[in-house]
């Protein structure tokens, strides 16, 4: 009771502080991504979160002897990390079921228009009796044009909320065969072919690249952390020689540094072969970059005490 308390007194206090478009703008990707709960409500709890894990990191740097500010960085770090990992997935995952969906949607309408059904009447049948992402949106839809909305911007707002440009160029088409009075089903039929090579030839495309992406990950996230770790190792060899020097030391803040640049790009490559499009890679970058620095910080940090040097 205390901590739902809490939690309600800091999101009470986030939407007075925080931009009402911000909080909308984060709302929608939750939503998108199937998560139903209130964005200031989401962020209150990440906010207790980020406490707990600070006070502990704290507790365990004064235990283990390692950088407190760096336990301060991981705190702050590892909850937006991880949430907006999930949610990416999510949103990834809600993406891919919908357009898996999007051909057989597309090939009934085609049959409902050809016995003689209007396209408003089409869209309202199959909306009752599918299932899936889909058939919600095309629910919304069918709700929206009884309230009075136009039919046009009703389709465009939900192939927007689709978060698909296949299904984006889709329905855009769709209207245009609408607003021309030609053979919709025809049209419709056509698409819907199209659209089902298009996806089978992604898949193929995902699934011959799979090989490049789990060796940039395990470069990044593995690899390069755990060799250029070893640093700290030698190190503190070196020291426990009497031979440190201040260019050791520089060594290692050189060290992450380039594991954190070499994470960024490498979740930025990941994004550009997957994609096509390097702005999408930064929801890779953002969780490499903090398994790789953790797997660099603990190699350097007790490497050493392991290998008893």
């Amino acid at each position: 009771m205390i901590f739902n308390k809490i939690i309600d007194s800091l999101a009470n206090i986030i939407e007075e502080k925080l931009s009402e478009n911000i909080l909308i703008k984060i709302q929608e990707k939750l939503l998108e991504s199937g998560i139903f709960i209130m964005a200031s409500e989401l962020i209150a709890k990440i906010m207790l979160i980020i406490l707990v894990l600070s006070l502990l990191f704290s507790f365990l740097s004064i235990v283990f002897s390692f950088d407190l500010l760096i336990a301060i960085i991981f705190a702050i770090a590892i909850p937006p990390g991880v949430l907006i990992g999930h949610i990416t997935l999510q949103i990834e995952k809600r993406r891919e079921n919908i357009e898996k969906s999007a051909p057989d949607f597309l090939r009934q309408l085609a049959s409902m228009l050809r016995v003689g059904l209007s396209f408003e009447s089409s869209m309202d049948d199959l909306s009752k009796y599918g299932s899936g992402p889909l058939y919600d949106e095309i629910r919304r839809a069918v709700i929206e044009i009884r309230m009075g909305r136009d039919f046009d911007e009703t389709i465009l707002s939900m192939s927007n909320r689709l978060n698909s440009n296949n299904l984006d160029k889709t329905f855009k088409i769709i209207l245009e065969g609408r607003k021309s009075g030609g053979g919709l089903a025809d049209i419709i039929d056509d698409v819907a072919e199209d659209l089902r090579v298009i996806l089978s030839l992604k898949r193929e495309r995902k699934a011959s690249v799979m090989m490049a992406i789990l060796f940039l990950v395990i470069s990044a996230a593995i690899a390069a952390p755990f060799a250029l770790g070893m640093i700290g190792i030698y190190s503190s060899f070196m020291v426990s020689l009497g031979k440190g020097s201040e260019l050791i030391e520089t060594a290692i803040i050189a060290a992450g540094s380039y594991i954190i640049i070499h994470s960024v790009l490498a979740g930025l490559i990941i994004g550009l072969i997957m994609y096509g499009d390097f702005k999408k890679g930064i929801k890779f970058s953002i969780p490499l970059t903090i398994v790789a620095y953790s797997v660099f910080y603990v190699i350097s940090s007790f490497g050493s005490g392991l290998l008893n040097f």
